[in-house]
């Protein structure tokens, strides 16, 4: 009996021990053995998504909705190729309440240089030739950063919708808002021109951040039926629309910068032929050396378009009478 009591003694024990050596393994394997975190988005956006999870505002991982973070496009960036290996934001060594900012940051009350911000950007966008002549633009000497228009961890990016372009380069441009809202303007607040149907905002060879070489050029791309070429052209047509038209809009009908005659006595006299243009005026009685035109400069309820209709160009004959270098129908 005593021999039984010394026996079941023992194997209590061993068991004992058997549990306690497995529990300490069971411990020890999954430090060990602990998997890697794993990528959510980005390639090695885990150093990152450790902390920042979908709870996170502003949503850092919409990125994955957008072309920055197509898994199948190797040159898709992560993390770190725009904010930096940044290990004092990571690993906090100070153990400081708030975390040291990211290498680069693009808040607004960002301290990273807006030139350090941009070339993040620029340098995998320099080689697209919508992008080619950044260096050197209005915007870039004004400072201007990309995210300053940009939205780069949302699935909508604001500028590249037409419906919202306008609200964000309005943001700055206050004149072109007040411009397009006047009753003859492009449809821009309807959403069916955007700025950068004729800007380039990235930068351009032509005045203006216009995307052709020159204001002309630009507005031949809708407007074909006014590109000619013509017999007779209106030089100040070949010039610059700009000359009679205000693209973002006027008060005057086809946007134009004044009323007609006013808008071509700004550069013709004005003239009346054979009719006084004044109740009891006497008209200019044409001489040999005259040209017929009254002499009397006043306007009343006359519209040069009534008789020049062709004021972009002209293909009369040059053997028509009247002569056609007038622009006339």
């Amino acid at each position: 009996m005593k021999f039984l009591r010394q026996l079941f003694a023992s194997c209590v024990l061993l068991g004992a021990l058997a549990g306690a050596t497995g529990a300490v393994a069971a411990d020890a394997a999954p430090a060990a053995t602990k998997a890697p975190a794993k990528d959510l988005v980005l390639k090695g956006d885990a150093k990152c998504t450790s902390c920042h999870d979908e709870s996170d505002e502003p949503k850092l991982l919409h990125i994955g909705k957008t072309k920055h973070g197509t898994v199948a496009d190797g040159r898709a960036p992560s993390c770190t190729n725009c904010h930096g290996e940044s290990d004092l934001h990571t690993n906090n060594p100070a153990k400081l309440k708030e975390r040291p900012p990211t290498d680069r940051s693009f808040a607004k009350s960002s301290k990273t240089p807006v030139a350090a911000r941009n070339e993040s950007c620029i340098s995998c966008h320099r080689k697209d030739s919508k992008r080619s002549h950044w260096e050197g633009s209005a915007h870039e000497r004004a400072d201007v950063a990309c995210t300053s228009c940009h939205q780069l961890h949302t699935a909508k990016d604001k500028v590249a919708d037409k419906r919202t372009q306008p609200e964000v380069c309005f943001t700055c441009h206050k004149e072109q808002r007040v411009q397009v809202s006047k009753p003859s303007h492009h449809p821009v607040l309807e959403g069916k021109v955007a700025c950068s149907d004729c800007h380039n905002a990235h930068g351009s060879i032509g005045p203006k951040l216009v995307k052709r070489d020159s204001v002309v050029d630009t507005c031949y791309t809708c407007h074909m039926e006014k590109r000619g070429p013509f017999v007779h052209s209106h030089e100040p047509v070949n010039e610059d629309c700009g000359n009679c038209h205000n693209p973002h809009g006027t008060v005057a009908e086809s946007m134009l910068k004044s009323r007609p005659p006013f808008l071509c006595h700004q550069c013709h006299t004005p003239h009346g032929g054979q009719l006084a243009q004044l109740r009891g005026q006497l008209p200019l009685q044409p001489t040999a050396t005259s040209s017929g035109k009254s002499g009397i400069n006043y306007t009343q309820a006359r519209g040069c378009l009534n008789c020049h209709t062709q004021i972009h160009g002209s293909n009369n004959p040059s053997a028509t009478n009247p002569t056609p270098q007038f622009n006339l129908r």
